[in-house]
């Protein structure tokens, strides 16, 4: 009898198991960083492969961009404008505030005042001052620092008169195929064309309804931000990413302790992109809106959806090494690689923060 009481013990063990993990299975070997990827989360023609790691590193000293403006702690303003936001101090000059004067289109000025780090991610969107911008690339600002010069990308062609003077965070970053075009071209043309083309993709995958309750249309001069908050086209990005985001949300939930740390996309069975972080904290700060902007990348890649399976993913994952590195490094603060692979390129931010040492976020992107 004990002999039967144990196997059923066995068997509801297993049962429950499934019922938890449903279909999580290993996608092959694990990749050099301890990256693996699990069965996919699929809706329309948007595919989602879980990622998990061996280990998962303390990130909680770090602050994200949409923390600090929320709080206040963060202030991005155009050049020119942040005199009167520079904290005395004894000993150190006035900062001077870009003696040749104004605002220009890739330059902002952003002061953190919190007493800890502020992460900045290449893709996230800014808006107010001038025109609505994006973050060129991946750094870390220190703790309570100086005004500091921002690389950044226009993503409204076409304006030009201040809304206010300082920046606001809408929780957003810009679809793949735009953030690649400021990470690896660093071409503002580039960038306008890319938004140029996704604000038409948008347009011409959504209908806009007359009546009171209906979306305004997608101006050809607004901006990106603009334009996936439209009625219509925030509706379709919900209609694809809402079930996604719940469901990846539940699978963080339950891969907690196996460090569910980031995600492989594919949109039409094309692997595209690759987002991981160093733990599943900062994956659930920045999942919302990173899940956002795949969904937005599956208006200009319309067609047919074909599956794509785990062992592809695995093996886009698995090779994060290329043929050509360039590394810029902030002694004590950042080191930012860029790699350079056969089709693709990676991106590495790694903190050299006292007792860090360990790559904040990595991103890969298909060529």
């Amino acid at each position: 009898m004990n002999k039967i009481w144990i196997s059923i013990g066995i068997l509801l063990t297993v049962i429950g198991l499934a019922l938890v993990v449903p279909c999580l299975k290993a996608g092959g070997t694990k990749a050099a960083g301890g990256y693996q990827v699990l069965a996919p989360i699929r809706n329309g023609n948007l595919t989602i492969f879980p990622v998990v790691a061996d280990t998962s590193h303390d990130t909680s000293q770090f602050l994200t961009l949409d923390e600090g403006l929320r709080s206040g702690d963060v202030v991005v303003t155009e050049a020119g404008n942040a005199g009167p936001l520079v904290r005395p101090r004894p000993g150190h000059p006035v900062w001077d505030e870009h003696p040749r004067g104004g605002a220009q289109v890739n330059q902002l000025v952003l002061i953190n005042n919190s007493k800890r780090p502020l992460l900045l991610l290449a893709g996230e969107i800014v808006t107010g001052g001038k025109q609505d911008r994006i973050i060129g690339k991946d750094r870390l600002v220190p703790a309570e620092s100086d005004p500091v010069d921002l690389s950044v990308f226009c993503v409204e062609p076409g304006r030009w008169v201040a809304r206010s003077e300082k920046f606001a965070a809408p929780m957003a970053m810009v679809q793949p195929s735009v953030r690649a075009k400021a990470m690896a071209d660093k071409d503002q043309q580039k960038v306008w064309n890319q938004v140029g083309q996704a604000r038409t993709a948008m347009a011409e995958t959504v209908t806009v309804q007359a009546g009171a309750v209906a979306a305004a249309p997608i101006q050809t001069d607004s901006s990106y931000a603009g334009a996936v908050d439209n009625t219509a086209v925030r509706k379709q990005i919900d209609t694809v990413a809402a079930p996604v985001q719940q469901q990846y949300q539940s699978v963080i939930r339950q891969l907690r302790d196996r460090h569910a740390v980031g995600v492989v996309v594919a949109v039409n069975g094309q692997l595209i992109w690759a987002d991981v972080f160093a733990s599943t904290s900062l994956l659930e700060k920045y999942w919302p809106k990173l899940v956002r902007s795949y969904a937005a990348e599956t208006f200009s890649q319309q067609g047919k959806s074909t599956a794509v399976d785990m062992h592809a993913a695995q093996e886009f994952l698995d090779h994060l090494d290329g043929r050509r590195e360039i590394v810029e490094k902030e002694p004590g603060l950042y080191q930012h690689s860029e790699i350079t692979g056969d089709g693709y390129k990676v991106f590495a931010l790694t903190s050299l923060l006292p007792s860090t040492g360990f790559d904040l976020h990595v991103a890969k992107m298909a060529e």
